[in-house]
């Protein structure tokens, strides 16, 4: 039978350190045999020492290559024209990308096979071997990067008196069984790409900057130090009702906070795009890539039900007390805006979900309860024209207003549409 090198054969001539590219091109590929002790030509030259090469590799390909490929690869000395050969027999692995320990899952440590020749993978290549072996999840997918150091992880956890080790990696996700840190070990890590990007206009549109700023490093220490910069932007003043001084802010922390947590819990990390913050002179609009989770919808979300695309990073934020309760965090934000003219809103596309924190109006609550209780006194009927236009509120807040004011049955609605009118009880 005529001998060939070829996709799933390959002949040396002794042992090298080449033989560690071609066991990891051949599980990286469709598996093969390799033949030590055959030259280029398909002669057979033969080992002097096989059973001493035959541990070489061995030691080889256990302490030079990763993941563990020894369960794929099957070694044995053999006769061939009454000399002495090992023949290496390499199965496709199913932990790929299987690479050079010292280069790590890098092009430079990661070969493949084409046709009777071995190359590096491309990133590309690479990523999809990623998938393929780890399943399509960001977080438990294997990061492309594994040399990562968690300083300031390890900072944030110490001050809220928790453990960082390579044990509460393993049980927070951020590093697997076998030693690999996961893209959630990489968002968590001094070596994040991932930015948030803010930028504040001078009025109400694009047109015009006034200054821009780019958040990096640990996903934890951009969360901080986004939210510290938005606090500063955010005036607070004081009113006073009778003797008290009522405190309030441009925006309220809260909010800030949820949709800020939110956007960064929620978003779709395999897009390489920024988490976008724009603050302008009338309103917060914090933009996270990604759309709702595949079978959620808007009215879901807003009744409450819960399905982070990123669960485990949601779970590390909940035991670092940054989320309070899983499903809350829409209505917790109207209800800090339930003494403002406007509240927050949203709005989805297929590739994001953008939240807006518009400039609160505050009006005191005993006031507005003054001005609608006046209201009441003058009127037998009204519509909700009428009524917008007396407090100066909009469509929503005076909507509330209404409904409200039916469950306490003080009035009554009649007709509907755009005839509709609400009858005062006296």
């Amino acid at each position: 039978m005529e001998w060939k090198e070829s996709l799933t054969l390959e002949w040396k001539r002794e042992v090298t350190e080449a033989i560690k590219k071609e066991v990891i091109a051949f599980a990286n590929t469709m598996g093969g045999d390799l033949y030590i002790g055959i030259d280029d030509d398909g002669q057979t030259i033969g080992l002097e020492n096989a059973h001493q090469c035959l541990e070489a590799v061995s030691s080889m390909i256990k302490d030079s290559i990763k993941p563990d490929i020894l369960a794929h690869t099957r070694l044995e000395i053999m006769q061939r024209d009454q000399k002495e050969i090992i023949k290496i027999q390499v199965s496709q692995g199913s932990r790929k990308p299987y690479h050079l320990a010292s280069k790590g899952m890098k092009p430079s440590g990661v070969f493949v096979r084409y046709g009777t020749s071995v190359s590096n993978a491309s990133d590309e290549a690479i990523r999809q071997m990623i998938m393929a072996s780890d399943g399509s999840n960001f977080e438990t997918m294997r990061s492309l990067n594994q040399e990562l150091t968690f300083n300031t992880a390890q900072t944030f956890f110490e001050r809220l008196q928790l453990k960082f080790g390579p044990e509460q990696q393993r049980t927070l996700g951020l590093l697997t069984d076998d030693g690999y840190y996961t893209n959630l070990g990489y968002l968590f890590s001094d070596q994040c790409e991932h930015t948030i990007k803010c930028a504040r206009y001078k009025g109400t549109d694009k047109l015009e900057f006034q200054d821009r700023k780019e958040f990096n490093g640990s996903i934890l220490e951009q969360v901080e130090a986004v939210y510290e910069y938005l606090s500063l932007y955010n005036a607070k003043s004081s009113t006073f009702e009778g003797l008290q001084r009522i405190e309030q802010e441009e925006y309220p922390s809260y909010a800030i906070r949820e949709a800020l947590i939110n956007a960064v819990v929620h978003r779709d990390y395999s897009f390489s795009g920024s988490t976008l913050i724009h603050l302008f002179t009338d309103r917060i609009e914090i933009v996270s890539v990604g759309g709702l989770v595949k079978g959620l919808t808007l009215e879901d979300i807003e009744l409450g039900i819960s399905q982070s695309r990123n669960p485990k990073l949601a779970n590390v934020f909940y035991r670092m007390k940054w989320i309070e309760s899983y499903g809350t965090g829409l209505q917790r934000m109207k209800e800090s805006y339930k003494h403002a003219a406007e509240g927050p809103f949203w709005k989805v596309s297929p590739n994001a979900f953008v939240v807006t924190l518009p400039k609160q109006q505050i009006v005191p609550p005993l006031q507005q309860d003054n001005q609608i209780e006046s209201w009441l006194n003058d009127k037998e009927t009204f519509t909700a024209r009428e009524l917008e236009e007396y407090l100066n509120r909009s469509k929503g807040t005076v909507r509330k207003i209404i409904e409200s004011l039916i469950h306490e049955h003080r009035i009554l609605r009649v007709g509907n549409g755009p005839s509709t009118k609400y009858v005062v009880k006296k």
